[in-house]
C-alpha cells in the first residue's frame, strides 16, 4: 500500500497543493502552523474515518471556500486506484470514478495508521480515547464492525431513554427487555472483536516496546471489563452480557444510563506491570503510544498482507537518540510521512524524499 500523488484544494489551510511522494520515507518540513499536520491528515481521511484531531467537518474547510477537494492516487489490492473526496455540508467519496453511497463504503480500500500528539492520551486519557483507538482499527480491517458500532449504540441510546421514561411510568419496565436482547446482541459481537483485536495487538507491542527502548522495559496490554461478560463464543458473551444488563435495572433506573457493556470497557496498558497512565514517564507515555500505533500497522500487514502507509507527526520530539532511531529503523521498508520543523531530527535517513511546507505550500 502506498500514495502516489495526493492534492488538497481548498483543505484547510492548503489552498491548493499537489505532492508526489516516494515509497520510502518522506519528510514534511517547516515552522509551526505551516500546513505539515493538515496534510497528513488529509491523506488519513481516505481511510474512510473521522480525523484524527477530532475536527468538524466545517473545520476542513479553508475560511475562504465553500467546500473542500481531496484527491488520491494510490497502490493497493495489487493494483493503481484513484480515489476523490468532496467536503462540503458532509463527506462524499468515489473510487476508481464511481460514487459510493457513503463514506464507511471506502473503509478498507486504503489502510493507514497515524501517530500525533493527540494519540498521547491513549495513554494518559481516559477509557474512552482507548476505545476510540480499539473502534477504529478493528474497523479498518473489517468494515461492517463500524456498522454493528452505529447499531450498538442507537440500541445504547434507546435503553437509556427507556430508563428515564420508566423511572416515572414504571409500567414501561416490561420494554427493557426489547432493547437489552439488541444492546446484548451488537454488544456481545463488540466485546468479541475487541478481544480478538487486542490478543493480536499484544503479539507485536512487547517486542515493538522493547525495541523502542532497548530492552530496559516491558510493556503489556490486556482488555479490560467493567463488569466481565466473558465467554468461549459470542453466544455466550451475549447470554453473560443480557443477563448482566438486567442485573443493573435497579441501579440504572435511577440514573438514566446503561452501566455495564463495551461502552465501559477499557483497554489495560501497563509497563514492568505497572499502569502506564498513572506512573509511566512522559517519555515512556510516548513510548507505549508509539508501539500501540507501529504494533496497529503490524495487525493490519497480517491480516490483510498490505503494509498500511504510516503518518507520523512530530514523533520525535521528546524521544532520545536511541528510541529515534529504532522508529527510524523500524519503519525503513513502509512508505512513511514524518513531519517536523527541522529536517535535522531525521537526519540518519539515508534514503527518501524531503518536502518544505510554507503556508500552505510546498516550496
Amino acid at each position: 500500500m502506498n500514495v502516489q500523488k495526493l492534492e488538497c484544494v481548498s483543505f484547510r489551510n492548503l489552498r491548493e497543493i499537489a505532492i508526489e511522494p516516494c515509497g520510502g520515507v518522506n519528510v514534511i518540513f517547516g515552522d509551526n502552523a505551516q500546513g505539515k499536520t493538515n496534510l497528513l491528515e488529509g491523506i488519513w481521511l481516505f481511510t474512510g474515518c473521522r480525523s484524527f484531531r477530532g475536527s468538524a467537518e466545517s473545520e476542513l474547510i479553508n475560511f475562504n471556500a465553500k467546500k473542500a477537494k481531496l484527491s488520491l492516487s494510490f497502490h493497493g489490492s495489487g493494483r493503481e486506484q484513484e480515489a476523490a473526496l468532496e467536503i462540503e455540508k458532509g463527506r462524499a467519496f468515489s473510487l476508481n470514478g464511481i460514487k459510493l453511497r457513503s463514506s464507511s463504503k471506502i473503509i478498507g480500500e486504503f489502510l493507514a495508521v497515524v501517530f500525533s500528539p493527540v494519540h498521547l492520551t491513549l495513554v494518559k486519557g481516559g477509557p474512552s480515547e482507548r476505545r476510540r483507538f480499539l473502534d477504529t482499527a478493528i474497523s479498518q480491517l473489517k468494515p461492517k464492525y463500524a456498522v454493528t458500532l452505529a447499531s450498538y449504540n442507537k440500541a445504547l441510546t434507546e435503553r437509556n431513554i427507556l430508563l428515564k421514561d420508566c423511572f416515572m411510568h414504571s409500567e414501561l419496565t416490561e420494554l427493557l427487555d426489547v432493547w437489552e436482547e439488541r444492546v446484548a446482541f451488537y454488544g456481545s459481537e463488540i466485546i468479541r472483536q475487541r478481544i480478538g483485536y487486542v490478543n493480536a495487538l499484544s503479539r507485536f507491542c512487547e517486542d515493538i516496546y522493547g525495541g523502542i527502548s532497548s530492552k530496559k522495559e516491558k510493556l503489556s496490554v490486556s482488555y479490560s471489563e467493567n463488569c466481565p461478560a466473558f465467554g468461549k463464543d459470542k453466544q455466550e458473551i451475549y447470554e453473560n452480557l443480557k443477563n448482566l444488563l438486567f442485573a443493573s435495572r435497579k441501579n440504572d433506573l435511577p440514573t438514566g444510563f446503561t452501566s455495564v457493556g463495551p461502552h465501559r470497557d477499557d483497554l489495560s496498558i501497563s509497563i514492568d506491570s505497572v499502569p502506564a497512565r498513572a506512573f509511566g514517564s512522559q517519555g515512556q507515555q510516548r513510548s507505549a503510544a508509539l508501539a500501540l500505533k507501529l504494533s496497529e500497522a503490524a495487525v493490519i500487514r497480517d491480516f490483510t498482507g498490505e503494509q498500511p502507509v504510516a503518518l507520523l507527526d512530530d514523533v520525535m520530539s521528546e524521544l532520545d537518540l536511541s528510541r529515534q532511531n529504532y522508529i527510524l529503523n523500524h519503519i525503513k521498508n513502509w512508505q512513511v510521512f514524518i513531519t517536523c520543523c527541522d529536517p535535522n531530527s531525521v537526519k540518519n535517513l539515508k534514503y527518501g524524499k524531503a518536502f518544505e511546507i510554507r503556508n500552505g505550500s510546498l516550496v
